[in-house]
């Protein structure tokens, strides 16, 4: 297949970009920098700005399916505007390239742990991570509010489980909906780079097409 990856340098992104060419797909890489990707035969590296949905439809144009790994970081100023100011415009490029299929990695905050409850919600969420960080995990609670609206692209979010890490891939998960994983009393992680296999997974075998699901390590 001929992916578009968008945040393909990123802590989620890099193992995911490595996936993707293992399983030989072609893949154009949507990054602020190129010269920090490897070369590689199936690589295409884009400059583009993920705020600018004419660069993002330009870039994405003529792929299959489109991966966004965005983040405009951690420590943005105005994470929660910049958040949702990128994902909205990835978004609307992805429909003005007439590309269908586009998956989104969000993040756990908007995975519920009660009923009507979610994570990010919760004073164990912001008495334990970092201040910088919540306003992220409300930017992407909300804007899967908003994806959930779009009948064009045939979406899928993608939230990781509460813990997330680097690791070795061993190419097992389980899958869950819209509710936190755990495991025992403790919530419940996976490796990055087997997150990034359940990615591939879902864009090569479509089974959560609009609609938000979660993994964690088997």
């Amino acid at each position: 297949m001929h992916i578009a990856l968008i945040g393909a340098s990123g802590f989620v992104g890099a193992p995911l970009l490595t996936e993707l060419l293992a399983r030989g797909h072609h893949v154009t890489a949507l990054v602020r920098d190129p010269s920090k990707l490897p070369a590689h035969a199936n690589l295409t590296a884009r400059a583009a700005d993920a705020n600018d949905p004419a660069a993002v439809a330009a870039a994405v144009r003529g792929a299959d399916a489109v991966v966004s790994a965005f983040n405009p970081g951690w420590n943005a100023p105005d994470l929660y505007d910049a958040f949702l100011r990128g994902s909205r415009a990835i978004e609307q490029g992805v429909e003005a390239a007439g590309v269908k299929r586009l998956l989104v990695v969000g993040g756990a905050g908007s995975l519920f742990v009660a009923p009507g409850v979610q994570l990010v919600d919760t004073p164990n969420f912001t008495d334990h991570v970092p201040p910088n960080i919540v306003p992220g995990a409300q930017a992407a609670r909300d804007y899967l509010t908003a994806l959930r609206a779009n009948t064009t692209l045939d979406w899928t979010f993608l939230s990781p489980p509460a813990m997330l890490a680097p690791g070795e891939r061993t190419g097992r998960y389980r899958v869950g909906g819209d509710d936190l994983l755990m495991d025992g009393a403790a919530p419940a992680g996976i490796t990055v780079a087997d997150l990034a296999v359940a990615i591939v997974d879902e864009i090569e075998q479509p089974r959560h097409v609009r609609a938000r699901f979660t993994v964690a390590r088997a």
